[in-house]
């Protein structure tokens, strides 16, 4: 007859100890859940701040802010002014042309 090895007693955990560390995992799930808490905040804000901007870009994309459409009326005014000088330039010229032909024959 052979005998049978004594049963292996394992590991006892006894009550205590199982309670300590489900009190020790509340504790850790609670500071996480404040700590995601804190990054679902500041991920708001951030949202908010990127979407304020992209509205602020996309209005001076289009030229939509006052100073732009100030600009623009000022820079097509001054365009629009700037067109006689050429002219006056050729007239100015052609002037110094007849000028210098009239006191060739003159002579």
């Amino acid at each position: 007859m052979t005998t049978q090895p004594p049963p292996d007693p394992g590991v006892y955990i006894s009550l205590p100890q199982m309670y300590q560390e489900v009190q020790n995992v509340s504790r850790l799930v609670s500071r996480m859940d404040g700590k995601l808490d804190g990054i679902l905040a500041d991920n708001r804000e951030i949202k908010g701040d990127v979407s304020d901007h992209e509205t602020r870009i996309r209005v001076l994309e289009l030229g939509e802010t006052p100073r732009q459409q100030r600009d623009e009326a000022r820079l097509s005014s001054l365009e629009s002014g700037r067109w006689p000088l050429p002219a006056i330039g050729a007239l100015t010229g052609l002037a110094g042309v007849v000028t210098g032909v009239a006191a060739l024959f003159t002579r």
